[in-house]
């Protein structure tokens, strides 16, 4: 049987970063028994999935095309078939389910797609995303295609993979910078050393003492309550950027569920994602937790009890060419600390448009 939400982690990296050969060698784990392993191809032959060694009634391969686009869809019925297998008896038991995406695939839809809908939410759990980085290729790549800039920003564990190939030593160091800088909260791995423990369970709850790590979950950047630009001479570089939203008071739900609403509406689709822990005026005791990809924001979850003695709101920010001017604004009109010439929240309320930015 399976114990509900199962979590879910998602394996992403440009072509040729070495998905599979990750995947092959954390498959022979005994950690990874009952592991539904899905896996998207990209071309007429499935070579990806003659590569992965498991049984087939572990693999599930999608259709040709990429999980950001032709098989979205089918990415949903996969995972409501798993659960079906799983309450019919067909599947006796499972823990876990990984979904390696195309080297080609944006990764924030395959998240929404596991996210947002209604009966999945319930079954599953994103427990992380795992990118991996070719040291070889691994700067051209960054230089060459914004998608595997995105996947380093997003991903809550970073592996990089090949560094036994790489010559000069000073360049492996200049790359492992810039994915610092690109994601500063997320740590960077060498393939060598990446194993299930180090890999998996990244998410907020701790599957086996059912409480919640939010620091590890939020990344080491919000405990700081940082900003971060990723980089210089990096045209795709500059345009994420990180940041870190922070209130040591307890704010009204309405609030922030306005600056939330507001925040997608105006810049969702530059949302690359957004976790936070929040206390909130009507019941502080327990905290509010939400994740949100682009303009999808996750049911928000309440914690019966806070995880450690930091109260307040945090909310971390991964974007794609926003202004981070506006959405600081915006948030200190919600948590009532305007600036200068800004709208406050009553002004807010009744004129959302009051911030300019959009």
């Amino acid at each position: 049987m399976a114990e509900f939400p199962i979590p879910v982690s998602v394996l992403t990296g440009f072509l040729g970063a070495g998905k599979t050969t990750l995947l092959n060698r954390l498959l022979k784990d005994p950690a990874l028994t009952d592991t539904a392993v899905i896996i998207n191809e990209f071309g007429d032959v499935a070579i990806d999935h003659l590569l992965v060694e498991q049984s087939s009634d572990g693999v599930i391969q999608l259709s040709d095309g990429c999980l950001c686009c032709t098989v979205r869809g089918e990415l949903v019925d996969t995972l409501a078939d798993l659960v079906d297998r799983l309450q019919t008896g067909k599947i006796a038991r499972l823990k876990r389910v990984v979904i390696e995406t195309t080297g080609l695939a944006d990764p924030a839809p395959v998240l929404q797609s596991i996210m947002g809908h209604p009966a999945l939410v319930q079954a599953f759990r994103l427990d992380g995303v795992i990118a991996m980085v070719d040291a070889v290729n691994g700067e051209a790549t960054l230089d060459a295609h914004v998608e595997a800039v995105k996947q380093v920003a997003v991903a809550d564990r970073i592996v990089v993979a090949k560094t036994d190939l790489v010559t000069e030593a000073q360049a492996l160091e200049r790359l492992r910078a810039r994915l610092r800088k690109i994601n500063p909260g997320a740590p960077l791995l060498d393939v060598s050393a990446a194993g299930v423990a180090g890999l998996l369970d990244c998410g907020l709850y701790d599957p086996k003492t059912k409480t919640a790590d939010v620091r590890k979950w939020l990344g080491a950047e919000a405990e700081h309550a940082a900003h971060h630009h990723a980089g210089h001479g990096h045209d795709h570089d500059q345009r994420v950027r990180s940041f870190t939203l922070v209130h040591d008071r307890p704010v009204p739900y309405a609030s922030i569920e306005m600056f939330l609403d507001l925040l997608r509406s105006a810049h969702g689709e530059k949302l690359l994602r957004m976790k936070g822990i929040i206390e909130l005026a009507e019941s502080p005791e327990r905290p509010l937790v939400v994740h949100g990809v682009q303009k999808l924001l996750h049911p928000p979850a309440r914690l019966p009890a806070w995880p450690d003695e930091v109260r307040g709101t945090r909310l971390v920010l991964i974007t794609l060419d926003m202004p981070e001017d506006y959405v600081r604004r915006l948030f200190a009109a919600f948590t009532n600390q305007p600036q200068v010439d800004t709208a406050d929240r009553a002004a807010m309320e009744n004129n959302p448009l009051a911030i300019a930015g959009r």
